[in-house]
């Protein structure tokens, strides 16, 4: 029973890599909304569990809420293509295309379904929500968009994205509102160069598998277990790398290609957007350096199967703060 489970597990991941290709590779709207489609229906098996109702429930948001999106997609290709031909609704039809892959992707202010999901999934399911996911509707925004309405939403996802983890427990909800932020880092890489958000989305992803890898091995989900498990200075020192390196705090690596954003912001003389994009930044560090000091401080006795676990995983664990630290030592020189 467990094999069949997990060779249908890797049938449908390959579905879900191949169905992204098809969704960036094809050269008509038509086919890339079947890409997404696929990508849906291979995805929702992968985070299913009959034994698990909040995983049942949680596959439901997301079929309904990404079938939302599609038929909305759909409907706006339809009328950009072979209805409305001669009628002038570029603006209207590329702003509903735009909210319709933005809504695929948890942006905000479409988010409403972004964290509720991602608490009642697992730490890997949750890794390829945040990355692999957001590969097709990103692509596909970087052909059609309107720009003044991208800045727009670039501004609610850097607000609510730096707002919404201010008062969180949760650490998956913790990283939802992350991604959020991000997003909204993303999508303006994206408008500049498909090089740059390829470069931006690359570093994210290795930042945000070590971060879920690390509360994977250590089985936590919550703040208070970061401050009740009595961690060796090490795991503490690399969640100290990983959460500042995801704010974006110099010199980390997670801070390169926000340098680079902003930097062409500056040339480019947008200093209000700048001024968002930094401040956002800044709320960030602040719950991080937060989470991380208390965690610090805190000093609990171990609990017997806390100290099992790590026995388990100490391997693990020490290759992953081995990574984070060794990338803060290369990001360092690159800086100097």
């Amino acid at each position: 029973m467990l094999t069949n489970n997990n060779s249908n597990k890797m049938f449908f991941l390959f579905i879900l890599f191949f169905s992204t290709l098809i969704s960036i590779s094809s050269n008509s709207w038509f086919g890339c909304w079947i890409g997404l489609e696929i990508n849906l229906l291979s995805f929702i098996p992968l985070i299913s569990n009959s034994k698990n109702l909040l995983s049942v429930e949680t596959s439901l948001k997301y079929f309904l809420t990404q079938s939302l999106a599609s038929i909305n997609f759909l409907f706006m290709i339809l009328i950009k293509f072979s209805l409305l031909k001669n009628f002038d609704m570029n603006n209207i039809i590329s702003i509903m295309m735009n909210s319709s892959l933005l809504m695929k992707m948890g942006s905000a202010p479409f988010h409403f379904w972004f964290p509720n999901i991602v608490e009642g999934l697992s730490w890997m399911n949750n890794f390829m929500l945040m990355t692999w996911q957001k590969i097709s509707p990103m692509i596909l925004l970087s052909y059609y968009f309107n720009k003044n309405f991208l800045i727009f939403m670039i501004i609610m996802n850097l607000i609510i994205g730096s707002l919404g983890g201010l008062n969180q427990t949760s650490l998956r909800k913790l990283l939802a509102f992350s991604s959020i932020n991000n997003l909204g880092w993303m999508i303006f890489s994206i408008m500049i160069s498909e090089n740059l958000w390829l470069f931006y989305f690359l570093i994210y992803s290795m930042m945000i598998f070590m971060m879920i890898s690390l509360f994977f091995l250590m089985n936590m989900y919550f703040m208070n277990q970061l401050f009740i498990n009595n961690m060796n200075f090490f795991i503490k020192l690399n969640l100290l790398i990983n959460f500042l390196s995801l704010g974006g705090l110099p010199p980390f690596m997670g801070f390169m290609p926000k340098w680079i954003i902003i930097n062409f912001l500056l040339i480019n003389k947008f200093y209000f957007l700048t001024f968002i994009f930094m401040m956002t930044s800044l709320i960030i560090i602040y719950y991080y350096i937060r989470i991380i000091y208390s965690s610090f401080m805190f000093n609990y006795f171990k609990m017997k199967w806390v100290n099992l676990l790590m026995k388990n995983n100490m391997s693990l664990i020490n290759l992953s703060s081995f990574i984070s630290i060794s990338s803060m030592i290369l990001s360092t020189f690159i800086f100097m």
